[in-house]
């Protein structure tokens, strides 16, 4: 084990990140279990040679995806950010980790304080039959499903409003107000991609979102449930949390371009 120690000069870097979430057991280290957080810690510490803390935009849960993911972490070296990305990526091949970008900041930057938006993308297969090749990277809904239902009980989740009904019942934040930028949709062939934003969300919120939405695609309930929901401030009466291998973390907003490479990608079976 690591022992952390103080140093007086340090230096800050921020990479951006992508993982495949089904072989991770979520972002946030655990003891017993394969993490992102773990993986990154332990492979950097190795390159480094000192103990390091990673911070991240964003946790994911295990199955959740990301290609957009942004950490940082502090380091007593000026460190060849070239000789690090290939580091972490040989050690990442097998394991389900890339590095996209790595930049030097400022130590006023932070990977999780200084977002102003995150942006995730949520895909789901709309056929009768299953793809082998897509089942851990989307949810399978065999229904026909009416986009422009989901898209009118979408529209009555911008803006800001208490999403009680909306997040999952082990949610640790003390309240459930947020502000969704927005949602949209786009259907290339049999897959349909929604694009949620917002400053932050609730824990499980986005899956809980996409479940209550493809209910309303189902004709199981009308756009107007929406309404229901949000004034009921009750989990229990809402919809289904969508598969978590569906969903990916696909963009941080910081309000100015971090990075020279793009993590974010148009999502097609």
């Amino acid at each position: 084990m690591f022992n952390f120690v103080k140093f007086s000069l340090m230096y800050r870097y921020a990479l951006l990140i992508q993982y495949d979430g089904s072989q991770f057991f979520g972002f946030q280290f655990q003891k017993n279990e394969k993490s992102v957080q773990g993986f990154l810690e332990e492979t950097i510490g190795i390159f480094t040679r000192h103990p390091t803390r990673i911070h991240a935009a964003g946790r994911t849960d295990t199955g959740v995806h990301a290609i957009g993911q942004v950490v940082h972490f502090d380091t007593p070296h000026d460190l060849n950010t070239h000789a690090l990305a290939g580091c972490i990526n040989a050690y990442g091949r097998e394991q389900g980790v890339s590095v996209i970008d790595i930049q030097k900041v400022d130590h006023d930057f932070h990977a999780r304080f200084s977002a102003k938006a995150r942006e995730y993308i949520y895909l789901i297969r709309n056929h009768t039959y299953p793809s082998t090749l897509m089942a851990t990277k989307s949810y399978h809904v065999y229904a026909p499903l009416d986009l422009s239902l989901m898209e009118e009980g979408a529209s009555k989740l911008i803006g800001t409003h208490d999403f009680e009904s909306f997040r999952s019942t082990k949610c640790q934040a003390k309240n459930a107000i947020r502000s969704i930028d927005f949602i949209r949709f786009e259907k290339y062939g049999d897959y349909i991609k929604i694009h949620l934003r917002a400053r932050s969300f609730l824990h499980n919120q986005v899956r809980i979102t996409v479940g209550c939405l493809t209910s309303i695609g189902k004709f199981e309930h009308p756009p107007t449930w929406i309404d229901d929901l949000l004034e009921a401030k009750n989990r229990t009466i809402s919809g289904i949390t969508a598969p978590a291998h569906g969903l990916y973390f696909y963009h941080v907003d910081y309000g100015m371009n971090l990075f020279q490479a793009k993590g974010s990608t148009i999502l097609m079976g």
